[in-house]
C-alpha cells in the first residue's frame, strides 16, 4: 500500500487531547474501566460488544428518553433487530435542549447574495406555531407530511415541528420531476402538504406553481397544501392553499414533545427510482438519533458554537444528516442554489464570512475547483477550517493533494462513504489518525463493515464487496409498503444471507483504512480480474480537457466483453488530441485491462438527482433493454442525456467482438 506511506496530515496532540472522541475514551475508563491503546482497538471493542458500546453511546450523551429500555438488542440476526424496545423519546427535544441566546440556530445564504440567520428564540417559536397548526388540523403521532421544498429555514421549522409530535417527515427538492415526486409521496400517503412557489438555480428563478397544483392533485390522502413564497414573483396564489404567513400567525404554546418508540419512524428517504419504483427506506427516531450524536462528535468533531455546513438540496439524505449538527450545538449553514454561481469560488467566500468551521460538499464539486485551478487558501481567509467532507462519490488522490496545496495544509480532510440506506456515513474521519493520500481513514464505530469475497470470505488488501456483518440502529426499521421484508431482503441480504450488502466495492486495509472504488454492480470485469470504475475516473480527472466521463463493461457471450469509454469534452478541444494521452495514462497508471476498447465523445452524463452516475441504467440501455423499464427520465438530474446511448444502443456490438 505505496498511497498509504504519503501523510498529507496528522492531528496535533493537542487536536487528539480536546477531540470528543478523547473524551469519550476517558468516560469509558472512568465508568467502565476500559482502556485503548489505538483508534483500531477502539474499533474493534466496540464491533465485537456492539450492544454494551451503543449502551455506552446512550449514556455518554444521556439520552433523554421518557420510559427507559426493556432489552437493548433483541438479537443479532438480520433484517428483524430491534434496538432499545421500550424506550420512549424524541430526536427534535435533543436538539433543542442545546438553544442558546450566545448564538444563532440556523444561518442561511443563497446564490443570490440572500443572508440571514435565525436565532433559537425564533426557531422556537416558529416550531412551536407549526406544531400548533399541525395538531388543529389533526396530524400526530405516526401521521406523513410531506414537503417540497428547497434548503431554506422554513423546511427544517416545518421538519422539527413535525417531529416534535412523532408524525413522519418525508421531503422532495423543487427540482424533482412531478412524476417523481408522486412516485415518492403517493407511497406513503401524506396528509398534509407544504410546498415552495419556486426555486432558484444558477441565476435563474423557476415557478413551481403548476406543479404544486399537481402533486395535491394526484395525491389523493392530501388534505390541505400549505405554500410558501420563495423565487417566485406576483402570481396571483390559489385559494385553496393555506398561506405560510397564516401557519405563522397560529397562536404558539410552550415547546413540547411527544414521546415515541425508539424504533418509531422518523422520516422516509428514497431511492434514486431510476430503475423501478424508488424504495421508501424509513428510519427510526432512536436508531437516527445515536447514530447521529456519534458520527458528529466522534467521526466529524463538531463543537458547541461552531458553524457547520453541507452543500445539499433537501432531496439528498446529507439534509437529514444536517440536522446532526444541532445536536452538538452547532449551527447549520443552509446554503440554496448552485455551488458554482456565478462561480465555484462562491461557497469558499461563504466560509470565510461566516466563518465555517466544517466545510462538507461532493467530492465532484472539489475535483472541479482542482480542474478549475482554485486557490482557495489565498483567496479567502480560510484560518478558521477545521475540516472539509466529503462524499458523494470517491475522492481521487489528486483531489486530496489539491486541498493541502490549495485550500489549507492544516485542515481535516473528512473523505466519507454511507447512504441514504442508513442516512449516516459506515467510513470516515478519525481525530486520532493521519490522513493518508487517497484514502478514507477509518471504518465507524459499531460499524462491523469487512469486504468479502465471492465465497464470503472476509479479505484484506484486493477488492471485495463491502459487507456489515452485525446489525447497527440506524439501519432501516423497513421499507414503506413491503409488509414482508421482501424488498428489504432482496436489496441488502440476497448475496450473503444474513449479513447486509452494501453495493460499494471497496479495498480494505491492514490498518482499518480503505478505498471505496465504486458500486459493485458497475464493476469491470475484464477478463476475470475486477476493476472499480473509480480507478478509471481517478486517471480521467487529472487529464486536462475531460470535463466528465463514464465506463461500463459489456459481457457477451463465450466470455467476450466489450468496454466503452464515454467522455465529455471541454469545448474546442478534439478527441484526437486527447485520445492518445487517455489510452497511455490508463495503461500506466492502471494496467492493460484498464484501457478501454474505444472511447467515444458524448454531449453529456446521465446523473441521478442526488449526483450519482447511472453507469448501470446506461449499461443496460447500451445492451438493449427495453428502455422504459431501464430509466425513469423523472428521477434523473439531466434525463436528455440518456438520448445519446439509446441512440447508440442498436448496433453497438457489431464488429466489436
Amino acid at each position: 500500500m505505496n498511497q498509504a506511506n504519503e501523510v498529507l496530515w496528522k492531528p496535533a496532540p493537542e487536536f487528539i487531547e480536546h477531540s470528543h472522541l478523547k473524551d469519550y475514551e476517558r468516560w469509558l475508563e472512568n465508568n467502565h474501566g476500559l482502556t485503548f491503546s489505538s483508534y483500531n482497538e477502539l474499533w474493534e471493542w466496540s464491533v465485537d460488544n456492539i450492544e454494551q458500546f451503543w449502551e455506552s453511546v446512550w449514556d455518554y450523551f444521556d439520552v433523554i428518553h421518557h420510559t427507559p429500555y426493556e432489552q437493548l438488542l433483541s438479537s443479532r440476526e438480520m433484517p428483524g433487530a430491534k434496538w432499545f424496545e421500550g424506550a420512549t423519546l424524541n430526536y427534535a427535544e435533543h436538539i433543542f435542549r442545546n438553544k442558546s441566546s450566545d448564538r444563532p440556530a440556523l444561518h442561511f445564504a443563497s446564490e443570490t447574495g440572500r443572508r440571514e440567520s435565525v436565532s433559537w428564540k425564533e426557531l422556537e417559536q416558529k416550531v412551536s406555531s407549526v406544531r400548533v397548526f399541525l395538531e388543529k388540523k389533526g396530524i400526530g403521532k405516526g401521521d406523513r407530511v410531506a414537503g417540497f421544498l428547497p434548503n431554506i429555514p422554513e423546511a427544517i421549522i416545518i421538519f422539527l415541528a413535525v417531529n416534535s409530535l412523532g408524525a413522519i417527515w418525508s421531503c422532495c427538492s423543487p427540482d424533482f420531476g412531478i412524476s417523481t415526486v408522486i412516485d415518492r409521496f403517493s407511497q406513503i400517503e401524506p396528509n398534509l402538504l407544504f410546498a415552495t412557489t419556486g426555486h432558484i438555480y444558477n441565476g435563474k428563478k423557476y415557478s413551481r406553481r403548476e406543479e404544486v397544483k399537481e402533486i395535491s392533485d394526484k395525491i389523493s390522502t392530501v388534505r390541505e397544501t400549505v405554500l410558501i413564497p420563495y423565487a417566485d414573483d406576483g402570481i396571483e396564489e390559489n385559494s385553496s392553499y393555506i398561506s405560510w404567513e397564516t401557519v405563522l400567525k397560529t397562536r404558539p404554546e410552550p415547546l413540547s414533545f411527544t414521546p415515541v418508540e425508539f424504533n418509531h419512524p422518523i422520516w422516509v428517504l428514497y431511492s434514486s427510482g431510476t430503475t423501478g419504483k424508488p424504495k421508501a427506506i424509513t428510519h427510526s427516531h432512536g436508531g437516527m438519533l445515536l447514530e447521529h450524536l456519534k458520527y458528529i462528535h466522534f467521526h466529524n468533531d463538531v463543537k458547541e458554537g461552531e458553524n457547520f455546513f453541507w452543500y445539499t438540496t433537501t432531496g439528498w439524505m446529507m439534509w437529514n444528516f444536517l440536522q446532526a449538527s444541532l445536536l452538538a450545538g452547532a449551527t447549520p449553514v443552509l446554503f440554496d442554489g448552485s455551488a458554482g454561481y456565478p462561480d465555484l469560488n462562491v461557497l469558499w467566500k461563504l466560509a470565510e464570512e461566516l466563518p465555517i468551521h466544517h466545510f462538507g460538499t461532493s467530492a465532484p464539486y472539489l475535483v472541479a475547483c482542482m480542474k478549475e485551478d482554485l486557490n482557495p487558501g489565498s483567496a479567502f481567509d480560510l484560518s478558521e477550517l477545521r475540516s472539509i467532507g466529503s462524499t458523494g462519490a470517491p475522492l481521487p488522490p489528486e483531489a486530496f493533494d489539491w486541498v493541502y496545496n490549495s485550500v489549507s495544509e492544516d485542515v481535516w480532510l473528512c473523505s466519507m462513504s454511507g447512504g441514504t440506506d442508513v442516512c449516516t456515513a459506515f467510513v470516515g474521519g478519525s481525530p486520532y489518525n493521519p490522513v493518508h493520500r487517497g484514502l478514507i481513514q477509518k471504518r465507524g464505530l459499531g460499524c462491523d463493515l469487512r469486504a468479502y469475497n465471492e465465497q464470503g470470505d472476509s479479505i484484506l488488501g484486493s477488492l471485495g464487496e463491502m459487507v456489515i456483518q452485525n446489525p447497527m440502529p440506524c439501519m432501516p426499521v423497513f421499507f414503506w409498503g413491503d409488509e414482508h421484508f421482501e424488498r428489504y431482503r432482496e436489496s441488502y441480504f440476497k448475496t450473503y444471507d444474513g449479513k447486509w450488502r452494501h453495493g460499494d466495492w471497496i479495498k480494505l486495509y491492514e490498518n482499518g483504512s480503505l478505498i471505496i472504488q465504486g458500486r459493485s454492480d458497475a464493476t469491470l470485469n475484464r477478463k476475470g480480474i475486477r476493476i472499480g470504475t473509480a480507478e478509471i475516473y481517478a486517471v480521467l480527472d487529472k487529464i486536462n480537457g475531460i470535463n466528465d466521463s463514464l465506463i461500463v463493461n459489456l459481457e457477451q457471450e463465450e466470455g467476450r466483453d466489450y468496454m466503452p469509454l464515454f467522455v465529455v469534452l471541454e469545448k474546442e478541444i478534439g478527441l484526437d488530441i486527447l485520445k492518445p494521452e487517455i489510452l497511455q495514462k490508463l495503461k500506466m497508471e492502471g494496467s492493460p485491462r484498464h484501457v478501454p476498447d474505444d472511447i467515444i465523445e458524448v454531449p453529456d452524463i446521465p446523473y441521478t438527482l442526488s449526483g450519482k452516475k447511472m453507469e448501470v441504467p446506461v449499461k443496460k440501455a447500451l445492451m438493449g433493454m427495453d428502455v422504459s423499464k431501464v430509466v425513469n427520465k423523472d428521477a434523473m438530474k439531466n434525463p436528455e442525456s440518456m438520448e445519446f446511448f439509446i441512440q447508440f444502443s442498436p448496433n453497438i456490438f457489431g464488429d466489436k467482438s
